[in-house]
């Protein structure tokens, strides 16, 4: 059953044509991503759906009774409560519901008979009532709440916490889970993942996977895609193209795509380019005969339905090279620990790089992953512990602030600052590589979008020619074009990498060892991102035999084993003695009952007073 159709929307903004022809249909418990280039109109195609915008034509219908939760990418949401009671708010209704039930069971308490038509009729709501209470999660709120609070990373210290004072991510987090608790028909969600460590974004891919409810959301994360999805809607070019499967099966069927209608273009070009030389061929004899053939054949040639050539956006083109090689040790860490007041952020992190090493460190959000490498960039101190560089290291950084950009400068001034020396046609050509043209140099880099930043950060780096690379959360805001350019450039890149990142796709492209950052140290896996996953679960396979195999015991538990064996087995002796000892008494006593019983039954019993005075003493003990 469809939930929601789309037909034909277009909307435009000025002379800027955003979305043109969207046509398709949401059904009942699918799972849809939305993808294409940043300025594809995926956000608006959004806003479109949940009413914030009008379509310029075209229509939206929605099935009876839908409910719609939606949660932007950019949002203004505060709120003068804590996390825990706005969240309680989404159970408003079962509290009513709740109060109303006690009411009720007040009322049917002062009646005396139940056959009573208003005791019926209270009843009867009464029951209605609760069935709409436990629909409505009175019965396991508490649970609910915490279940997801925990899976989006807070701590139950945290539940407390005023909303006013949470960053921006957490924020975005409290929101999140108000829509899941919320559970609405369909839920929107634009980039959900940007603000989530690695542990909750594999919890929420898990929790969306298995929620029941329709689901439609924009995403650069080809893993969460991937493991969520069932159906993928690709915005391109202001249109839309619809694949059944996850987001890899959309690679290969959106690649056969181009490849076919290139096909198709080709073969009808060449049929039109055919067409017209005969057209003119004809109309070179120049007689009535041929002249109409001409004008038959240009008629054909109007009705033709013309096959579009496959869009062909822009691609980012990224190159980093060396400018003069490292030597062979880059970078050794020992003991290194932060503490800010009281709090210790991470200590004992311990690990060294070597010439072509390619590392990723991961962890929760907040264990201290881009204060490490601002420690390694010397922009943070240590409190304690050291950092030794080798012969020849440059270094390249890559800040996920992006606070090293002046807001003021143009995006031509940002990079003449960091290259005096370079001309403005080769910076012009470098801008070029990651789609700066024309006008687009002259913008300050205070209007830039997230992703437009990054790729000005990319230039300065590309430019830098450094031989170790520092990268925190390098794919923030890039879309997934760029972020396999980017990938590209990185698996070619002759340097050192250390990254932070929470892309596990382009983990397992670029890393091949894995630092886990704890709050005891760091964890070493030599692999890329999928072996550590691999390795985890063995772990945990390992852990949980582990669990179940018998714990060797010592001489002496044994020792003491047996003895406890004995007295149980000497205390069950005695107990059985007893029990025996009891059966053989009542035995006596029914034998002696059923003996009494026979006598009192025989009327010449009743002549002799004594003998029913000692039958009733007797018939009296042994009951």
């Amino acid at each position: 059953m469809a939930l929601l159709t789309c037909n034909n929307l277009k909307k435009s903004f000025g002379k800027d044509i955003i979305l043109e022809n969207i046509s398709f249909h949401i059904n009942e418990s699918s799972k849809t991503g939305i993808v294409g280039p940043n300025g594809a109109g995926k956000t608006t195609l959004f806003r479109l759906l949940i009413g914030e915008y009008l379509p310029d034509s075209g229509e939206i219908h929605k099935s009876h009774g839908l409910t719609m939760g939606y949660l932007p990418q950019n949002h203004n949401f505060d709120s003068s409560s804590d996390i825990w009671n706005e969240l309680l708010d989404v159970y408003a209704p079962a509290f009513k519901i709740k109060s109303r039930l006690r009411d009720i069971e007040k009322d049917m308490g002062r009646f005396t008979s139940m056959d009573n038509p208003d005791y019926i009729m209270l009843a009867n709501e009464y029951a209605i009532l609760l069935e709409r209470f436990e629909k409505e999660g009175g019965y396991d709120f508490e649970s609910r709440i915490k279940g997801i609070l925990n899976g989006l990373g807070f701590t139950e210290h945290q539940y407390k916490q005023p909303i006013a004072q949470l960053s921006g991510g957490q924020k975005t987090r409290v929101l999140l889970a108000k829509l899941l608790l919320q559970r609405p028909s369909l839920l929107l969600l634009d980039e959900p993942t940007n603000c989530l460590d690695l542990n909750a974004i594999e919890w929420l891919e898990q929790y969306l996977a298995s929620y029941e409810k329709t689901v439609m959301l924009i995403s650069h994360d080809r893993y969460f895609l991937d493991n969520v999805c069932n159906s993928i809607i690709e915005i391109e070019d202001g249109r839309n193209y619809i694949y059944n499967g996850n987001y890899s099966n959309y690679q290969r069927r959106r690649a056969e795509r181009i490849i076919d209608q290139q096909k198709k273009f080709d073969k009808q070009q060449a049929e039109i380019s055919r067409q017209k030389a005969i057209i003119e061929r004809y109309r070179s004899f120049n007689r009535e005969k041929s002249l109409r053939a001409a004008k038959s054949r240009e008629k054909m040639l109007g009705r033709i339905e013309l096959v579009d050539r496959p869009y062909d956006h822009d691609i980012a083109n990224i190159d980093f090279s060396i400018e003069r090689e490292s030597g062979y040790k880059v970078l050794e860490i020992k003991d290194l620990s932060k503490t800010f007041g009281d709090n210790v952020l991470f200590k004992d992190v311990s690990f060294s790089l070597h010439k072509g090493d390619r590392v990723a460190i991961i962890g929760p959000n907040g264990v201290g992953k881009s204060t490490l490498l601002k420690i390694i960039m010397g922009i943070h101190k240590p409190s304690s512990g050291s950092i030794k560089f080798g012969a020849g290291v440059s270094i390249g950084y890559y800040d996920q602030d992006q606070s090293s950009l002046g807001d003021e400068n143009t995006v031509l001034e940002e990079i003449w600052e960091s290259f005096p020396n370079l001309t403005q046609t080769q910076i012009r050509n470098a801008l070029a590589s990651l789609l700066f043209t024309g006008d687009d140099v002259f913008k300050t880099i205070n209007l830039l979008s997230g992703g437009e930043r990054g790729k000005v950060l990319l230039t300065k780096l590309a430019l830098s020619k450094d031989n170790f690379l520092i990268l925190d959360e390098p794919t923030n805001h890039l879309d997934l074009d760029s972020k396999e350019q980017l990938e590209y450039a990185l698996k070619n890149y002759p340097g050192t990498m250390l990254i932070v990142s929470h892309d596990r796709y382009f983990l397992d492209k670029t890393a091949n060892r894995i630092l886990v950052l704890e709050d005891g140290g760091i964890t070493e896996y030599l692999g890329n991102y999928k072996y550590y996953v691999d390795k985890k679960q063995d772990q945990l396979k390992q852990a949980k035999l582990d669990a179940e195999k018998p714990v060797a015991k010592s001489k002496t538990q044994i020792q003491r084993e047996r003895q406890m064996k004995r007295e149980r087995q000497k205390k069950n002796a005695k107990v059985n003695e007893k029990i025996q000892a009891l059966e053989k008494s009542i035995h006596e006593l029914e034998s002696l009952l059923k003996e009494l019983e026979t006598n009192m039954a025989d009327p010449s019993f009743y002549t002799n007073s004594s003998n029913i005075k000692d039958a009733k003493i007797q018939y009296a003990q042994s009951q």
